[in-house]
């Protein structure tokens, strides 16, 4: 839309508007940056920044440091809320890149790209992946929504083209598929099948 460009003429409320803005202390103006900046974290334009402790991940400058050659996928076996929750307790020790909302598909990233999250109990597949919890329990598949599959397969594509990762099985695997794992997640109710198309044709 076009506008006119004409210089505004301040009215006496937005000069008093910016006298009292001037007597704002500079700590809380910075304040205010600084959590704009936090909103501005996130590497997937839509996400959420919920960071995770940064007692739950290792600091890294991947892909220089290790290649990303996997994304994993997880099933929470919690709410959405109280896996953030989880991942902000520096007591836990573990944490994902990503969580994706069983209800509307909403994606909060807690663990930057660059930095190793411990999400697969495998140090060699965590410095090399990228993990993607969703809510839900591997036994109840009314978590596996339709807007929670489509906007998965929507971060895992960006994550694969980002990184060159090929949009196939071999490179997008369950967590129960990492070496050494006890886990069974996501479990015999998620769709690989539909899972591999979306993530291809997003």
């Amino acid at each position: 839309m076009d506008r006119e460009r004409t210089v505004p003429v301040p009215s006496r409320r937005r000069i008093l508007k910016g006298a009292a803005l001037a007597t704002v202390p500079y700590t809380l103006l910075s304040g205010t940056r600084a959590a704009a900046a936090q909103v501005r974290a996130a590497d997937y334009p839509s996400a959420e920044w919920q960071p995770a402790s940064s007692s739950n991940y290792s600091r890294s400058s991947r892909p220089t440091a290790y290649p990303v050659d996997y994304v994993v996928v997880h099933v929470t076996q919690e709410t959405y809320a109280d896996t953030l929750s989880i991942f902000r307790d520096p007591e836990k020790q573990v944490s994902a890149h990503y969580v994706v909302r069983s209800a509307d598909g909403h994606v909060a990233q807690c663990v930057r790209e660059a930095d190793i999250a411990w999400h697969a109990g495998n140090w060699d597949y965590n410095t090399r992946s990228i993990g993607i919890e969703h809510e839900g329990w591997v036994d109840r598949p009314e978590y596996f929504t339709d807007a929670l599959y489509e906007q998965s397969a929507r971060l895992t594509s960006a994550i694969c083209t980002a990184y060159g990762i090929p949009k196939d099985r071999t490179h997008i695997i369950a967590h129960h598929e990492v070496p050494g794992s006890d886990h069974t997640d996501p479990g015999p109710f998620w769709d690989w099948t539909r899972y591999i198309r979306l993530v291809n044709f997003s």
